[in-house]
């Protein structure tokens, strides 16, 4: 799985906006418990002659598990810095008051500890204590009124623009998760206290000074309003809009002992490489290979002997002219090496072994495998690729604390076998190298988990010599519902991916 998702721990909604007597503002007040977060500017709603027309806002604070991550990061369940990206999610709560439009929010780091507290009151702001717009809780006032935060110049500070006004929130914030995960101490550390929300200055309500009632000065402000936009919170009854962070990676394996083609002259240098992976299981569970670790290893070549069971004579030469191929540590029990290897190299036998050793010259061989080789089909027009899918063993049900692996058959859909294809091909499934997958609720086809083909490559299908596949932990869906797997499958002829018409059908229970 190349994506884990973490709920708030924590959030809020802090005000000095005017109670319904437009009189006591409700500065004091608490909004903890609430199942939406808001932020707004509201712009002369009073006028008065200490300070003309009235300024109201209301930020939004949230903290996340940074602990949660870092142990995850340890436990190797999510990558190491700089091979992960880390965004924040926030979805949009629908409401019946006026939305604004072409507005921009600030997420930034807060820098001192706030406590959520219990309110729920978010029109008359009757519930006092704990976070508030003076408060960070009961007995610690914030410095600056409305919340304390890192904006220095090396701090990160992200925006986000909405057109239409009711789009989610969705910024990649890496850099101030992976400095939440430092060495605390360290230059680049700084404690966790969540992130503010909050309208860019430009647009919050203007103020020609700040005043005892919590009006912060702001002289290059709105003269307009912006009201008001919701997110749904973490005590929301809909698990799928709850605030979250969603740490996505690209954990393909892409392992061609299904897929090995000899070089050739109408492919590129890299569309002729093959990787070939090694997985050292002992006793059922994935081990480092002794006296290899997370070091290199070699892998060589060979023919088959007279039953083509097991390799014989010299190892063959590769494309650079070398017999041997370094290979490299993947992950704990896993290594892969990758080569090219001309059609020229030993007659191009049909089947070949791998053979991985822990020195160039083989004094110690680990283990022993088998390809079955494919040269380069050359089409005299061009070829329309239309599949049949199936997924392999799909339970009707699961339980939620299951991690499964879904594994793919697929073919040509106009694929016809004869008694040679049926004899000799070992893998009758086709593999897919650029496959993607997304994962709805079919009750109302929400997308729980979108198609991840960005930067982050983060629902990618892996493929080895079974075929392709996935792994997901179905902790990442609500328990109760029947969800589908949709697939899609980019087509290099028209550089476009072609979503597949089938959906598979799997509930989760708790």
């Amino acid at each position: 799985m190349a994506f884990k998702r973490y709920t708030a721990s924590a959030d809020t909604t802090i005000t000095n906006a005017f109670k319904s007597n437009l009189v006591t503002r409700g500065t004091g007040s608490n909004m903890g418990y609430a199942d939406s977060v808001e932020v707004f500017s509201l712009y002369g709603e009073k006028s008065g002659s200490s300070e003309g027309q009235s300024q109201e806002l209301s930020r939004a604070l949230i903290m996340f598990p940074a602990t949660s991550i870092s142990a995850d990061r340890s436990a190797g369940n999510i990558p190491a810095s700089g091979s992960v990206n880390f965004y924040l999610k926030l979805s949009n709560a629908r409401h019946p008051w006026t939305l604004p439009q072409d507005f921009t929010l600030v997420v930034a780091p807060v820098s001192t500890s706030w406590e959520e507290g219990t309110g729920l009151d978010m029109s008359e702001y009757s519930d006092i204590g704990m976070a508030s717009w003076f408060s960070a809780s009961t007995n610690t006032p914030w410095v600056h009124r409305g919340a304390d935060y890192r904006t220095g110049s090396s701090d990160p500070v992200y925006k986000q623009t909405f057109s239409l006004g009711y789009e989610d929130l969705d910024i990649d914030i890496t850099h101030v998760v992976e400095r939440w995960m430092q060495t605390s101490g360290t230059s680049l550390h700084f404690d966790n206290y969540g992130l503010g929300i909050f309208l860019t200055s430009s647009q919050e309500a203007y103020a020609a000074a700040a005043t005892t009632n919590g009006v912060l000065e702001n002289t290059g402000g709105a003269a307009q309003s912006y009201y008001t936009k919701k997110f749904f919170a973490r005590s929301s009854e809909f698990f799928f809009r709850r605030p979250r962070i969603e740490a996505r990676w690209d954990s393909r394996v892409s392992d061609d002992r299904g897929n090995f083609f000899y070089s050739s002259s109408i492919a590129s240098a890299e569309d002729n490489m093959n990787t070939l992976y090694l997985y050292n299981y002992v006793r059922g569970r994935l081990r480092n290979l002794p006296g290899v670790g997370l070091e290199t290893l070699y892998v060589s070549l060979f023919s088959g002997n007279a039953g083509n069971t097991s390799p014989t004579g010299s190892a063959m030469v590769l494309y650079n002219g070398n017999t041997v191929a370094t290979g490299g540590y993947v992950s704990t029990g896993i290594y892969s090496a990758s080569f090219a290897m001309t059609s020229s190299s030993g007659g191009a036998p049909f089947k070949l072994f791998d053979v991985w050793c822990s020195a160039p010259t083989g004094s110690t061989q680990f283990k022993t495998g088998s390809v079955i080789t494919q040269t380069f089909e050359q089409f005299g027009g061009a070829p329309t690729f239309e599949r049949v899918t199936s997924v392999k063993s799909l339970q009707s049900s699961y339980l939620q604390n299951q991690t499964v692996r879904f594994r793919t058959f697929v073919r040509d859909r106009n694929w016809s076998p004869t008694i040679y294809t049926v004899a000799t091909r070992v893998n009758p499934t086709e593999i897919i190298e650029s496959a993607s997958y997304k994962i709805i609720r079919v009750v109302d086809e929400l997308e729980v988990i979108p198609y991840g083909t960005g930067s982050e490559l983060s629902t990618y299908l892996s493929f080895d010599v079974s075929g392709n596949y996935f792994d997901l932990n179905l902790r990442e869906l609500e328990a109760g519902y029947m969800y589908g797997i949709k697939l899609s499958y980019y087509n290099d002829s028209i550089s476009s991916w072609i979503e597949q018409p089938e959906t598979f059908k799997f509930r989760v229970e708790q």
